[in-house]
């Protein structure tokens, strides 16, 4: 059933889009004001209240709850929705859908969501969800309706089928590419992001001791060393967060070329003897040799006797997770530690680990095998991923019209279109993610340029005698005090000289910030001048115009130059 406004409840915002609509009518069929009443006077009036009908012309999106357990998160917040609803669409949001996340009923209704029941919700035009919706959900989509959700269509070739069934359009975040232009709606990072942090949290509240290292009264407390496998996201989230606690991180990644970002956090990257190229074509690291794999074990084996908490964040798309920490290296570790598998789903990285528990084992090493960290911060984690679908959306509704328009020219809209309308069109052609190779340090060879032609040692004195004696004769003439300011012109351009053009690079900045003093003296010296009359009170003027130029420009580079060390 179309969606109906009344009229006598509207809102600014609802009457500008009363008003937007007559207007594109009157754009695409040259309606007169006359026209556009008749339009009015077809639509059907109720007894009881001043309601009509508008199908077809912005289509409505539905936020339901979700049901699968220990989900706390929900795929809109208060803030996306206000950004939807300028997008021309209209929203209804299942009543309490936001709760477990901290968005309450309230908040929705005044960023402009009207709140439902469940079976209104899966009416609307497109469907916004976390999870893969259930097969009691499957039934409640509308055909020809648009659902924006997490799929795993590789994963879940039945739930593909199923989904196919109905007659929809399937738009999978977990399907959007790793090319640079497309980060903003890149919900597996948000995701990974979020689970990489909560890892250090988990294992913090896990671990018996301090992180940081600290020296008190009663003695000296050693700081935590943490071993995080896996360089992606969400191992550089748990190096930060690990690091900012005050623990020894050290961190390896079969990726060489992520070594920098990992210094730059401030972790150890630990390194192995063994090189292979392992940059895959879609941004992922891909399968290593078995004589890679051998040396990385005989490192992890070492380093699992020295830590006190392993973070393992890796995984292979499409596969089961590496099987990275065995029995033998849980067994080595230190009565106490703690091991954090973000990659549990998959099968896990430790031999050990089982999804959604937490296993203890005889010497007391505990094996965290949560698949719902995210969830575990369901207010973040929501405005992130509620972020990267209003970010989708705007691909997709350029126009602002409260319509959408799926564009398989674009190579990020094809790669998230997993079914179009009842077809499946998953999975898309290949799109290979260009990496920067990772350079050693080369001699780097310059083209010879031909060689300046020499100037003789006696031009070079005849032009200086020559100068000597032009400005001695200019000297016998010249009144007194022209000679003095002269003298004090030279020297300046000679101090200026070595004060400007020997200062190295990194510090022209700075350089610009301390000369509005000098450029302050030189207006004052100006203005006294500018009121001489004739020629001396035009170049007063360009003297006043030129050094204010360097002021203002001088505070305007501090300030920036000061904002780069402020916080928030």
């Amino acid at each position: 059933m179309p969606k109906k406004f009344n009229l006598m409840s509207w809102k600014s915002d609802k009457l500008w889009l009363m008003i937007t609509i007559f207007s594109r009518f009157q754009q695409c069929f040259s309606l007169n004001i006359t026209d556009i009443y008749n339009i009015i006077s077809y639509v059907s009036w109720e007894e009881t209240s001043s309601n009509f009908e508008l199908e077809g012309i912005i289509m409505r999106i539905g936020v339901p709850k979700e049901r699968i357990t220990n989900e706390a998160r929900i795929a809109a917040t208060p803030l996306t929705v206000k950004q939807l609803i300028k997008l021309g669409f209209s929203v209804v949001v299942e009543r309490e859908a936001g709760h477990l996340a901290s968005f309450e009923d309230a908040a929705f209704k005044q960023a402009g969501a009207e709140i439902v029941e469940q079976q209104s919700v899966w009416d609307a035009d497109i469907i916004f969800k976390v999870n893969a919706p259930l097969e009691t959900e499957i039934a409640l989509i509308k055909e020809g309706a648009i659902l924006v959700s997490f799929i795993w269509p590789a994963q879940q070739p039945d739930l593909m089928q199923k989904l196919a069934a109905r007659k929809i359009t399937v738009l999978a975040m977990d399907a959007v590419p790793r090319i640079s232009w497309a980060q903003s709606l890149d919900a597996l990072s948000s995701m990974a992001n979020v689970a990489g942090y909560r890892a250090v949290v988990e294992a913090a509240y896990q671990f018996g001791r301090f992180f940081t290292g600290q020296i008190t009264a009663a003695g000296k407390v050693p700081p935590a060393k943490i071993m995080v496998i896996g360089a992606g996201v969400a191992g550089l989230a748990a190096i930060g967060a690990a690091g900012s606690l005050g623990a020894i991180v050290r961190a390896f990644d079969t990726r060489p070329e992520v070594k920098e970002q990992v210094q730059s956090m401030g972790a150890e990257y630990l390194e192995l003897d063994f090189k292979q190229d392992s940059a895959s074509s879609d941004g992922y690291a891909k399968e290593m040799s078995e004589a890679f794999i051998q040396a990385e074990m005989a490192l992890f084996a070492k380093q699992a006797k020295d830590v006190d908490i392993i973070i393992t964040t890796a995984l292979i798309p499409g596969k089961p997770a590496p099987k990275l920490i065995t029995k033998e290296m849980v067994d080595s570790m230190k009565p106490g530690s703690v091991i954090v598998d973000l990659a549990a789903q998959s099968g896990g990285n430790c031999e050990l680990t089982e999804a959604d528990k937490l296993i203890v084992t005889d010497h007391e090493v505990k094996i965290i095998g949560y698949t719902d960290l995210p969830s575990r911060l369901p207010t973040q984690s929501s405005q992130l991923y509620a972020t990267n679908i209003v970010n989708l959306i705007k691909l997709l509704c350029k126009e602002k019209n409260g319509q959408l328009a799926i564009d398989f020219d674009d190579i990020v809209v094809r790669a998230v279109t997993v079914i179009r309308e009842g077809e499946i069109t998953w999975p898309s052609p290949p799109i290979h993610v260009s990496q920067q190779p990772q350079t050693k340090n080369q001699l780097i060879k310059y083209e010879e340029k031909p060689a300046a032609r020499k100037i003789s040692p006696w031009l070079k004195y005849i032009s200086l005698m020559l100068a000597i004696i032009l400005f001695s004769g200019f000297a016998r003439v010249a009144p007194k005090d022209f000679l003095s300011h002269f003298t004090v012109f030279a020297l300046a351009c000679v101090v200026g000289y070595y004060v400007v053009w020997n200062v190295s690079h990194s510090l022209h900045t700075p350089l610009m910030s301390v000369t509005n003093a000098i450029s302050g003296i030189i207006v004052v010296g100006a203005l006294l001048q500018i009121g001489s009359g004739g020629w001396v009170t035009f170049f007063s003027f360009i003297a006043v115009l030129i050094a204010s130029i360097n002021i203002f420009g001088g505070f305007t580079v501090t300030q920036r130059m000061l904002k780069m060390f402020r916080k928030g």
